[in-house]
């Protein structure tokens, strides 16, 4: 399975079929897409496609789905045992149960998916009328068939069971489990479900690329069946509305025009790597990797995220939340975790980059400090333009550039604050100390900041409240095809 890990999709490749839009799903609200089925289907002939970007890695003994269906319990709820994809416990292998009656149906994959940068494509094949067993659930992740060398449990359903899915009065839902509970965390792209449609594969969805060997998406061409939708999440105001040409919209809740996100398997934007934090258990990541609270000790650290850069002209944007707080830039060559009780030691105050510190106004060169700008505190958004190709970075206080500061000044650096010129890779980032304290990000993908101006950068990607000064980009994978 090391291919899936090499080929993963992280949205850098050119593509005929563009995915513009995805929809953000937060477990801690209970969001997700439902809809009851009104006419019974094939419950046991069903195909599901869909794209997935996790952003959250529970590591609790508790399993979260993000597709699934449940029977009616005749009483206007959902009952019995779902079948559902989703994630295994704190293990995060992918789990797909079969079943809609007692026993286990199920398979769950080896590989353990938890590469938060990149794009999975999952697809599941039911048909439970073949004869082989291991024709009944085909499970395909980056194209790749999983055989059953490659599963922990292999539970194949019996010849000719009925699933819970496309059973009159049921209930199907994307981003949690069939009756709403064990919601999932992350980013829903380019959904496909399939009623009665046999014999497909992960290439009727995908493809190879030709150059990369990267998995990409590909328009489906087939038909979808009684129940079939496709879901593109295009219409923030309906982001159930199905494409399919059927009319299956299915319904919100707690899901809002909000929740729609630029960030897709065509075009990857930054968030923060949950796996890569300065010391583990210090920081609790949510809406899509662009909430950070700090859920520990009132100690200094900062965090990594999943788009380190070493060239080029880049933007973001970080709201403050309650106390003190550094925003900057953080060389991956100290990213070791160190944590301090003071915010002169910590993380890019020392040689680790450059950072403005809102308590003081005063910017950290290297472990040095001088006077620099404007304090900054509650709900204040900092802008930060980092030049690698001149090696300077610059920062705004709402919408404010500090120090006198050009950023389209190139090599003379008007206002500019230095970073070390020897290649490094480095990330936007922040330095906070409080408990419980919590920050907002905005990479351009997707945030929860209230934007009112929803600038672009000059090719038109990214949302944000203060327009990118000119020839800076937003941190997605398109832009650094371009200029990374």
């Amino acid at each position: 399975m090391e291919v899936l890990q090499r080929t993963a999709n992280r949205g850098s490749l050119s593509t005929g079929y563009d995915i513009d839009n995805s929809l953000k799903v937060e477990k801690a609200n209970t969001e997700y897409l439902k809809r009851v089925v009104s006419s019974a289907g094939n419950a046991k002939v069903w195909c599901a496609s869909m794209w997935i970007k996790r952003s959250e890695l529970d590591g609790t003994n508790q399993y979260w789905q993000f597709f699934s269906s449940m029977t009616s319990n005749g009483s206007g709820g959902y009952s019995g045992w779902p079948t559902r994809i989703g994630f295994f416990y704190s293990a995060d292998q992918l789990w797909v149960d079969s079943r809609a009656g007692s026993g286990n149906k199920r398979l769950t994959s080896l590989q353990r998916l938890r590469d938060t940068s990149a794009w999975y494509h999952i697809v599941v094949m039911q048909d439970t009328t073949q004869s082989t067993d291991t024709n009944r659930t085909k499970i395909y992740i980056n194209g790749t068939l999983l055989l059953p060398a490659d599963l922990d449990y292999d539970q194949y359903p019996a010849q000719n069971d009925d699933t819970a899915m496309n059973v009159a009065n049921s209930q199907i839902v994307v981003g949690a489990q069939g009756d709403g509970g064990y919601p999932w965390s992350g980013y829903i792209a380019d959904v496909h479900f399939l009623d009665g449609q046999s014999g497909k594969t992960a290439s009727d969805f995908g493809e190879y690329d030709e150059d990369s060997g990267i998995w990409k998406p590909k328009a489906y061409a087939g038909a979808y069946g009684t129940n079939g939708f496709h879901l593109k999440f295009e219409d923030g105001s309906n982001m159930g509305l199905d494409s399919s040409g059927n009319g299956n919209n299915l319904t919100s809740n707690n899901i809002t025009a909000a929740d729609q996100a630029t960030d897709s398997p065509t075009n990857s934007f930054c968030i923060a790597n949950v796996i890569a934090i300065g010391t583990s258990n210090l920081f609790q990541f949510t809406e899509g990797g662009t909430v950070c609270k700090r859920i520990t000790a009132d100690q200094w650290d900062f965090f990594t995220t999943t788009m380190p850069v070493n060239k080029g002209k880049w933007y973001g944007e970080f709201k403050i939340g309650a106390g003190p707080a550094m925003v900057g830039i953080g060389s991956l060559s100290y990213f070791e975790g160190i944590v301090q009780s003071s915010h002169t030691g910590a993380g890019m105050a020392t040689n680790s980059g450059v950072a403005y510190y809102g308590a003081d106004g005063k910017r950290w060169v290297d472990g040095t400090e001088a006077a620099y700008g404007a304090t900054f505190g509650t709900s204040d958004i900092i802008s930060v333009a980092m030049d690698l190709d001149n090696d300077n970075v610059y920062f705004a206080k709402n919408g404010t550039w500090q120090n006198s500061g050009d950023p389209t000044s190139g090599a003379t650096g008007t206002g500019a604050l230095s970073t070390d010129p020897v290649g490094d890779y480095f990330v936007m980032t922040m330095n906070m100390l409080y408990n419980p304290t919590t920050h907002f990000m905005n990479y351009g993908g997707y945030t929860t900041i209230s934007i009112a101006s929803a600038a672009s950068d000059a090719n038109g990607y990214g949302t944000f409240e203060y327009a990118p000064p000119t020839g800076y980009y937003a941190l997605c994978t398109k832009n650094l095809a371009e200029y990374g």
